[in-house]
C-alpha cells in the first residue's frame, strides 16, 4: 500500500569521509530531500603490536546518527522508515550485550598486504572465485578475518566481552538501533564468504577456511535477509525517535553497501545501460540478472556484487575522486588555497591528454602527495611531467575517464550485454569535465545525475519495505526520475582516435 499523505524517510549515509542523516519527504510519488546533519569522518591511526593500523571511531559515528535522527524528527517530522548504507567489507565483532569487543579496523590497514595470496596457497584462486565471484581485492572482509586471526585472534570463548557475533557496518548500526543481528546481502557478498548463485553464506567455502587456514567463523555470522526487510524497530533505549501516531520507527534494510543503494537510484529506462557510481570510488558496470563466474571474469578481476532485487552488480572498481581529494589536501597543507570551481576551470583549460596514467595503479590508493604519484608515473611511461595544477587536475580526469572506458568494455566483452547509454551517480556528477571525457572515451551518451543517488536509492528500498511505495525496482527508478534531473554529454565522434591511441600506449598488451 503506497502512502496517500507526505511521509518522511531517513537514510543514514556514511562515507570514508563524511556521513549525514538525510531525510526524504515522499508525496505524490516524488521526494523531496533535506540534510539534517552532515559530519567528518575518518580512519585514525594508532600504534599496534603489528605496526601502526587504521581504525574507525564508531561510537563517534553513532553519536552523530543519533543526534541526526533527532534533528530529523525535529526538523521535519515523525520517521516511517529508516535505512542505513556505507561503505563494504569493514566489520565490528559483537558480544552478547551488542557491545564490541574489539576495535573496527578500516580497509585501508596495512594489515592484508600480502593476505590473499596465503589464501590462494591453500585454497586455489579459480575455486574461491566460482563461489563468491570476487574481485580480488586484499581488504575483502575475508582476507581482513585472516588477517585478524593471524595477529591476535577472534575472541570467541564465554561470554562477557567475547565475540558472538560479526556484522558489517551497516549492520553493526542497524543492531544499535534495533538490538536485531542480521547481514543484508549486498554488503555481505563483497566479505567472499557468499555464494554469489545462492545469495547465503557458502558453507563449502567456510569449511575450506577452516580446514586450510584455522579460520574457525562457526556461529559468528548472522542470517543473510535481502533488502526490503524489516530488521526492527527503534529501541527507546537506544534513541527516543517515534513514527506517525507515536509507533516505532521501522529499520529496514536497504542496498546497505551505499553502491547497491545507488545502482538502484540509476534513474535508467529498461536495460541496455552501463553505470559509474562515482564518489570515492568509482564503480564501473553493469547490472545483471546472474552472476559471471568465468575463468575470462576471473582474470580480468571483475567483482559479482548483488544488488537490490535479486539482481547482480556486474563490476570494476575504479580509483575515484579520492584521488583528487588528496591531491587538494596535500595543496591545501603546502599553501595553495583553490576552490573546486577553480581547479575545474583550469583543468577544462588544459593540453587533453598530455600526460595519462593508470589510475587503478596501487601507488594511488593510500593517502599522500598525488602529484608526486603521478610524476613518478608519468616518468615510468615516458609522458611529459605536469607542470601546473590545471595540468595535474586534467591528467586525473583523463585518466579517470580511460579506465571508465576499459571497465565498460569490458564488462560488455565477458558479460555479452549490450550498452547504449552509460550512467553517471554520485557525487562525480558535478564534475562537468569528467563526465564529458567519459562520453569521448566511451563513445556512449552520458546521463549524470543524480548526485544524491545513494541516499535516495536508500529511502526508495526502505519506503518500499515499510509499504509506503510499491513495485519493482522498475517503479522505484521512476520515483527516481520523478524526484530528480540529469544532464546528458554527447560523445565527440572526432575523439575516438586519440583515445584508442592513448589506450594503446599505456597498455600496448591489452
Amino acid at each position: 500500500m503506497t502512502a496517500t499523505q507526505p511521509v518522511h524517510v531517513a537514510a543514514v549515509d556514511l562515507g570514508e569521509a563524511s556521513g549525514r542523516v538525510m531525510v526524504g519527504t515522499l508525496a505524490h510519488g516524488r521526494i523531496t530531500l533535506t540534510e539534517t546533519r552532515r559530519f567528518s569522518n575518518g580512519a585514525i591511526p594508532l600504534p599496534t603490536r603489528e605496526g601502526e593500523r587504521l581504525f574507525w571511531d564508531v561510537l563517534h559515528l553513532w553519536s552523530e546518527i543519533r543526534e541526526g535522527l533527532l534533528a530529523a524528527v525535529r526538523d521535519v517530522g515523525p520517521l516511517s522508515a529508516i535505512g542505513i548504507d556505507t561503505w563494504a567489507v569493514d566489520y565490528g565483532l559483537v558480544n552478547g550485550a551488542g557491545t564490541l569487543s574489539a576495535q573496527v579496523h578500516a580497509y585501508r590497514s596495512a594489515r592484508t598486504r600480502g593476505v590473499p595470496e596465503q589464501v590462494f596457497a591453500r585454497i586455489p584462486a579459480e575455486e574461491v572465485y566460482g563461489v563468491n565471484g570476487l574481485q580480488v581485492q586484499d581488504f575483502n572482509t575475508m582476507f581482513q578475518l585472516v588477517a585478524q586471526m593471524r595477529d591476535n585472534g577472534i575472541p570467541r570463548k564465554g561470554n562477557g566481552s567475547y565475540a558472538r557475533t560479526m556484522l558489517l557496518l551497516p549492520d553493526l548500526l542497524s543492531c544499535f538501533l534495533t538490538g536485531e543481528r542480521v547481514a543484508e546481502v549486498t554488503n555481505a557478498s563483497t566479505t567472499g564468504l557468499v555464494d554469489a548463485r545462492l545469495r547465503d553464506w557458502s558453507r563449502p567455502l567456510l569449511t575450506r577456511l577452516h580446514e586450510e587456514l584455522g579460520l574457525d567463523l562457526d556461529g559468528l555470522l548472522p542470517q543473510v535477509v535481502e533488502p526490503g526487510t524489516v530488521i526492527g524497530t527503534v529501541r527507546p533505549e537506544a534513541l527516543d525517535v517515534f513514527g506517525p501516531e507515536g509507533r516505532p520507527t521501522p529499520v529496514i534494510a536497504v542496498g546497505s553497501h551505499d553502491t547497491a543503494s545507488a545502482v538502484v537510484a540509476v534513474p535508467a529506462e529498461g536495460t541496455g545501460f552501463a553505470y559509474v557510481s562515482c564518489g570515492t570510488w568509482s564503480l564501473v558496470g553493469l547490472e545483471l540478472d546472474e552472476p559471471v563466474l568465468t575463468e575470462a571474469s576471473r582474470k580480468a578481476n571483475f567483482t559479482n556484487e548483488l544488488g537490490v532485487d535479486h539482481t547482480v552488480r556486474y563490476l570494476k572498481n575504479v580509483m575515484g575522486l579520492w584521488v583528487l581529494d588528496e591531491a587538494v589536501r596535500t595543496w591545501k597543507q603546502q599553501g595553495l588555497e583553490l576552490s573546486y570551481e577553480e581547479i575545474d576551470e583550469a583543468a577544462a583549460a588544459a593540453e587533453p591528454l598530455r600526460t595519462v596514467v593508470d589510475i587503478n595503479d596501487e601507488a594511488f590508493f593510500t593517502p599522500g602527495d598525488m602529484a608526486a604519484r603521478i610524476d613518478d608515473a608519468a616518468r615510468a611511461t615516458g609522458q611529459p611531467i605536469p607542470r601546473s595544477v590545471g595540468q595535474y587536475v586534467r591528467c586525473i580526469n583523463d585518466s579517470l575517464a580511460l579506465a571508465y572506458r576499459r571497465a565498460v568494455r569490458e564488462a560488455v566483452r565477458l558479460s555479452g550485454e549490450k550498452v547504449e547509454v552509460l550512467h553517471v551517480v554520485g557525487g562525480g556528477v558535478s564534475n562537468r569535465l569528467l563526465c564529458r571525457l567519459a562520453a569521448d572515451a566511451t563513445g556512449l551518451p552520458v546521463l549524470a545525475g543524480p548526485k544524491e543517488a545513494t541516499a535516495l536509492g536508500n529511502m526508495v528500498v526502505a519506503a518500499r519495505g515499510a509499504g509506503l511505495l510499491e513495485g519493482d525496482l522498475a517503479a522505484l527508478r521512476k520515483v527516481v526520475r520523478d524526484s530528480s534531473g540529469t544532464t546528458r554529454y554527447e560523445p565527440d565522434p572526432t575523439a575516438a582516435a586519440a583515445w584508442d591511441a592513448v589506450e594503446r600506449r599505456l597498455f600496448p598488451s591489452a
